[in-house]
């Protein structure tokens, strides 16, 4: 007895998470061949043993069913900086998490979480032409982590408390403090965004520089008969010698696979990826949005990157012009942001918000910002799935193949996968349908070295 999967149609755009895969059994008593298709879905035949074969109820696998299983990731960031610089206001306009913020130190002694939705258009659209009953956005883990003084790994304020959440991050927003407000006090008595920058960096260092030696204690005693260990020995020694000269680990310059390998597992804290968040006073970003309506007509003095991010570094302030001159040495992302003004901004309805923006001549939010600076910074873009039971959104790397795509969505998918019929996002919105893109010749039937690219939907075909 073969029981048949309504498979869903797996769209790739720009947005994050994974589905609850919906499957609706139904017995067949032919053997041999594939179901037809559906704007929802494919249908896969998918053999069971009937000896082991459970039930299913709603939308979840009985509790007793372990055959499959669904992958899960979502994209993590750790909010740091020192204190008293914006950070957890940052943090509770992003999450409205109400994480307690202070004018004083280390209010914020234990780590805040907060799961944010990504703004992503296509989503309501794509609902909109299934009649979803459910949409359910692409996600974002943030962690407000307890501020960090100079000597913080050795004991001063919250001591090494902060490194262990840091340490999980899949990136690090790094918010920089660029305005000057003598009611807001500074725990150096000044601003000078590079000197905060380089004290955290460096409490960072000194905890690299502990992990290191205890692995180099512990790969030492091999390294007499073992090549690969040997090497290892080498790399770590070559690593420390980095760390003290006080650079950061993201830019030592590994030689082949097995050091970048080694690099990797030893998850350093300076080796994670860093967005620099520049808070700036509400007067300094009005000017910028100013000088960005201006460079509209002249054409001279906003800049975009190759990430299509947006800067106007001839309108920002010094402070802010500092900080993209020292990312500009690590490959850092920067974004400006008023966290004053966002925290009045996620107390607004959605159409208050724009409303908002508009007044202030900001054409998005920071979150918004953030959310751009964060894909570019870790290579990610995202997949839809669309049906009339739901609308959702996962994030996977740029690059990824088809089969590996599928299997974000379940492990089977990947394990079974055949080919994928692959059309552009906008061509089927224009087309009303899959079934109507296909009859136009829009829809492309790919194979296992297919690479996802942003915007396309993809329906995969699976046997299992």
């Amino acid at each position: 007895m073969l029981f048949l999967f309504p498979a869903f149609v797996f769209f790739a755009a720009s947005g994050v998470d994974l589905p609850a895969i919906l499957c609706i059994i139904e017995c067949v008593h032919k053997c041999g061949r594939i179901a037809g298709s559906s704007d929802e879905g494919y249908e896969a035949i998918v053999p069971i043993d009937r000896a082991n074969t459970k039930r299913i109820q709603g939308n979840a696998w009985d509790e007793e069913e372990k055959g499959l299983q669904e992958v899960s990731d979502k994209m993590k960031l750790g909010i740091v900086g020192l204190p008293n610089v914006g950070k957890s206001t940052l943090f509770n306009s992003l999450t409205k998490a109400g994480a307690e913020s202070a004018n004083y130190p280390f209010c914020t002694i234990d780590p805040n979480v907060g799961v944010v939705a990504v703004p992503d258009e296509r989503l309501k659209l794509l609902a909109d032409m299934y009649n979803s009953a459910k949409v359910t956005p692409a996600v974002i883990e943030f962690v407000d982590i307890a501020g960090l003084v100079k000597g913080a790994s050795k004991g001063e304020g919250l001591g090494n408390q902060f490194l262990a959440n840091i340490r999980e991050v899949d990136a690090i927003v790094h918010v920089v403090r660029c305005f000057e407000d003598t009611n807001v006090i500074h725990v150096d008595g000044s601003v000078d965004p590079v000197r905060d920058i380089e004290t955290i960096n460096l409490e960072l260092i000194f905890s690299d520089l502990e992990i290191l030696e205890r692995r180099m204690a512990k790969t030492g005693r091999a390294a007499n008969n073992d090549k690969a260990a040997a090497k290892e020995l080498a790399l770590m020694k070559a690593l420390k010698a980095h760390l003290e000269d006080g650079q950061l680990a993201i830019t030592y310059q590994t030689e082949d696979e097995d050091e970048l390998k080694w690099l990797s597992e030893y998850n350093l804290l300076t080796a994670k990826p860093v967005i620099f968040a520049a808070n700036v006073a509400e007067d300094d970003l009005a000017r910028e949005a100013a000088q960005r309506d201006r460079s509209a007509n002249d054409g001279a003095a906003c800049v975009a990157n190759p990430d299509g991010l947006t800067t106007c570094d001839g309108t920002s302030n010094d402070y802010v012009g500092k900080v993209r001159e020292y990312a500009s040495r690590t490959g850092s992302e920067v974004f400006v942001i008023c966290a004053k003004i966002e925290e009045e901004i996620s107390e607004l309805e959605d159409d208050e918000k724009q409303m908002f923006l508009e007044d202030l001549g900001l054409q998005e939010s920071g979150l918004e910002k953030l959310i751009k600076a964060s894909y570019s910074l870790l290579g990610l873009l995202s997949f839809l799935t669309a049906g009339e039971k739901e609308t959702r959104a996962w994030t996977i790397k740029n690059g990824m193949k088809a089969p590996q795509a599928a299997g974000k969505i379940h492990s089977d998918f990947e394990r079974g996968f055949i080919r994928a019929e692959v059309v552009n996002y906008r061509d089927l919105l224009d087309c009303g349908s899959l079934a109507a893109a296909r009859e136009k010749g829009l829809v492309g039937l790919e194979g296992k070295d297919y690479v996802v690219q942003d915007g396309d939907v993809i329906l995969f075909r699976f046997n299992v």
